[in-house]
């Protein structure tokens, strides 16, 4: 027989699911949209020229984690045609960012490809106008091979600098009810001198922001700080 009890903490239960339900994202938010990312970033620009290329940190195929985490992938190596300086680019875009499908952070896959992070620390990317980037700078080591690393990612409107932030923000967004779309912009350039490595990037990075359409720069940046760049220069 069916006590009281039973038939209260039942009902406990039902309302329980029935509150979780309610609270699942439905919405999907893109700030990219239909657009292509090698579309919106120009291959070249002012003294720098790319080719497109294979990223080894990236773990690739049609039925690789990345193809399930990622919708598009974007691998360039930019050339300054001046300074002979070189930048790696990789943009990884996820059109839903979810439980089982999140961005995956570079300190997290230099090391699966057999990399040592000998450093791995915060930053902020001043990119001009007033507009600063939170990001993280790494340095990777595998045998001989010193690679400088600058990345951020883009939650929907959020820029998360850490792992725990991005869980946070991603948390805040289901809360509104949307999944969000999501981007990890990663650079890095190989050289002795992380110092100067990490300075080219730096150098490098207006001028790509700059160089994106006025309203393709919130999917690299968000909104908010993309609006403010194309209020800067166009």
């Amino acid at each position: 027989m069916t006590t009281r009890r039973e038939l209260v903490f039942g009902a406990a239960c039902l309302a329980a699911a029935a509150g979780a339900n309610a609270l699942r994202p439905r919405h999907n938010v893109s700030l990219l949209g239909k657009a292509a990312l090698a579309d919106i970033v120009p291959a070249a620009f002012g003294d720098w020229r790319s080719e497109d290329v294979n990223d080894p940190v990236a773990i690739n195929g049609p039925d690789s984690l990345t193809a399930k985490l990622y919708n598009q992938l974007l691998t360039r190596v930019y050339v300054n045609k001046t300074t002979s300086a070189q930048v790696m680019m990789l943009l990884a875009y996820g059109g839903r960012q979810t439980d089982e499908l999140q961005l995956h952070r570079p300190e997290i896959c230099y090391p699966a490809f057999g990399y040592a992070l000998v450093r791995n620390e915060p930053t902020v990317l001043t990119v001009g106008g007033g507009v600063t980037l939170p990001a993280r700078r790494l340095i990777a080591v595998q045998d001989d091979r010193r690679e400088s690393i600058i990345y951020w990612s883009r939650i929907g409107e959020f820029l998360p600098a850490s792992a725990s932030e991005q869980r946070s923000d991603r948390f805040r967004i289901a809360l509104r009810g949307v999944i969000p779309d999501g981007l990890l912009s990663r650079f890095s350039t190989v050289a002795a001198d992380p110092t100067q490595a990490w300075r080219e990037i730096e150098m490098f990075l207006p001028d790509l922001l700059f160089a994106v359409k006025p309203e393709y720069r919130k999917v690299l940046v968000g909104t908010e700080r993309g609006n403010h760049l194309g209020a800067v220069r166009t």
